[in-house]
């Protein structure tokens, strides 16, 4: 699962990064504390040109008659994506990068106290999730939403989660997002063992209002 993420690159390092054409609305960076709902920075592909724009994260079908019509879908199962109603369009023919610096998971402890924790990547480089995205219109109110694609957990990040998103490699964004042909589902897998790097952060996350850096700053010692 990725209920909640971190997103610090500045827009001129994610264009150049992604060989991307930049909207005019993009979401502000650095934001420690980015939430379901919120803005997000998506890679999309149209007319052949990659397009950074942004997108409503949680992924609205066509069929919802309002933005809470149904379940908040924020993230896909890899395992199911293909089958289920809401996403098996979009899997197969709008698929997109969200980046991200980080993203937050929680456990509990004895007395069922919600912990969060803080996962990056163990090279301190950009994190990119494998997504899909979706147009939706009702009326006058028309949004572009996307939800991430998440699989079962490596073994290191099911001691905290038993689900994790798609991490995807540089070298296989051209073949998620259809520019080098078919055959994507193969990367729908979970992250080398090695990949990641995660730490206890204080519960103030816990809120959707933090903000600031302090949210992914460690409490206690990486594992």
């Amino acid at each position: 699962m990725c209920g909640r993420m971190a997103v610090t690159l500045p827009t001129d390092a994610m264009v150049r990064l992604f060989g991307a054409e930049p909207a005019n609305d993009l979401p502000e960076t650095p934001n420690y504390n980015v939430c379901p709902t919120n803005q997000i920075h998506v890679v999309r592909v149209e007319a052949g040109q990659r397009r950074l724009g942004a997108m409503r994260w949680g992924f609205l079908p066509h069929w919802y008659k309002a933005t809470n019509d149904g379940p908040l879908l924020i993230n896909a199962r890899a395992e199911t994506i293909a089958e289920k109603p809401a996403f098996r369009a979009a899997c197969r023919e709008r698929r997109c990068l969200i980046p991200a610096t980080g993203f937050y998971e929680w456990t509990k402890d004895d007395a069922g106290k919600r912990l969060p924790w803080y996962i990056r990547p163990a090279d301190d480089g950009p994190l990119v999730f494998a997504g899909i995205w979706q147009d939706w219109q009702q009326g006058d109110l028309s949004f572009r939403s996307c939800a991430i694609v998440t699989c079962s957990a490596n073994d290191p990040m099911s001691q905290i989660h038993h689900r994790m998103p798609v991490i995807l490699a540089q070298k296989d964004w051209g073949k998620w997002l259809g520019e080098e042909g078919h055959g994507a589902a193969p990367l729908m897998r979970p992250a080398p063992d090695d990949a990641l790097q995660f730490h206890r952060v204080d519960p103030k996350v816990n809120s959707n209002r933090a903000s600031g850096s302090d949210p992914i700053e460690a409490v206690i010692e990486d594992f």
